[in-house]
């Protein structure tokens, strides 16, 4: 098995050659096909999260070196174990990669993305920067249908993420405007989902005019560049401010200009992981009436939800750039550096 190796915190990913592993219970072994390459990545490969000035939440204690990344993933069956039924080889699926230990009250309740003993792939266990993944259960692996491969493992992730998201702030009615910011690979997801699952078409927020254009093709109602003078008070003018805003990048700037841009009785809802922190005047939430909250990635059951909607053809494709997975360093480098426009797939 071929693979690319986080073996020191903010080292380079290293290629390596190991045993392909075989299925044991109810295992299944994946042919990893197509393997996004997602923000999230990036603060693994650096072993934490930035909170705001010299703070820091350190990744590295938690997470045992060598790993491989990529929690999205997309492949085809080629081993089972014994236990593992309703599969066949050959079969092309994506794998839901929020796996939980299955025994908590967070698993039985079907939160398993919440679980405090996670199995993630990509995060807690290998991933997909490789041409095989385990997936420790048929039941995590969803037919894609006729979508291809490429735009498939996305759903993972950035299409679970936004539609969970997006879930959050359902419905909105006439009138009620819907700022997304960022638009990245989750927040141009965000962008073609939000229609069908909130009945709004979206304010779209974003620095870069490359990723404003994306949005506005991908069906932004207007799209808006937050550096611009009085950018927030102008959108609050013009639209008597936001019922929701979800805020795709989560950074200091981001997540202070989707709260300045909600109307009364409107609600926040930060997504992204980018970093830093956030304050408020404490008696302006319940003088404004607004409500913060955070959204990380999605349940099971939205993933079969989710994955329903594509197999139907209902959820329109985003911009993927798929590379040989031997880039997978000079990809996240490019994505650290804000130049990928929706998602890179890294491919075996």
């Amino acid at each position: 098995m071929q693979s690319y190796q986080l073996k020191a915190f903010g080292a380079p990913l290293e290629a390596v050659s190991s045993p392909t592993p075989e299925p044991k219970g109810t295992e299944v072994l994946l042919r990893v096909t197509s393997c996004g390459v997602c923000h999230s990545d990036l603060h693994l490969r650096d072993g934490y999260f930035a909170l705001g000035g010299e703070k820091k939440l350190d990744l590295s204690r938690g997470l045992p070196l060598p790993h491989t990344l990529g929690h999205e993933i997309a492949g085809e069956v080629v081993a089972l174990g014994p236990e593992a039924k309703g599969l066949k080889r050959g079969e092309r699926r994506v794998a839901y990669p929020w796996i939980g230990c299955g025994e908590c009250a967070v698993c039985k309740r079907g939160e398993e993305e919440l679980c405090a003993r996670p199995r993630q792939l990509g995060i807690n266990v290998p991933g997909g920067y490789a041409d095989h993944a385990l997936v420790p259960h048929p039941r995590y692996l969803f037919d894609f249908g006729s979508v291809p491969e490429e735009l498939a493992c996305t759903y993972a992730c950035s299409g679970l993420t936004a539609y969970a998201a997006l879930k959050k702030v359902a419905p909105l009615g006439a009138g009620d405007p819907l700022v997304v910011i960022g638009a990245g690979g989750v927040g141009l997801a965000g962008v073609r989902l939000a229609k069908r699952v909130t009945g709004a078409s979206p304010i779209v927020v974003d620095i870069d005019e490359a990723k404003r254009a994306a949005a506005f093709a991908a069906g932004a109602e207007a799209t808006l560049d937050p550096a611009a003078p009085d950018a927030a008070r102008n959108l609050v003018k013009a639209t008597g401010g936001a019922a929701a805003a979800i805020d795709f990048v989560g950074a200091e700037a981001t997540t202070k200009f989707g709260y300045d841009v909600l109307r009364k009785g409107g609600t926040l809802v930060v997504v992204g992981l980018f970093g830093g922190s956030f304050s408020t005047p404490i008696p302006m939430l319940p003088l404004r009436a607004v409500a913060v909250r955070g959204s990380y990635v999605g349940s099971f059951a939205e993933m079969g939800e989710l994955m329903a909607l594509v197999r139907a053809g209902a959820v329109a494709p985003i911009p993927v750039s798929p590379r040989p997975l031997k880039e997978a360093e000079a990809t996240l480098k490019e994505l650290k550096e804000g130049r990928v426009v929706g998602r890179a797939i890294l491919k075996p």
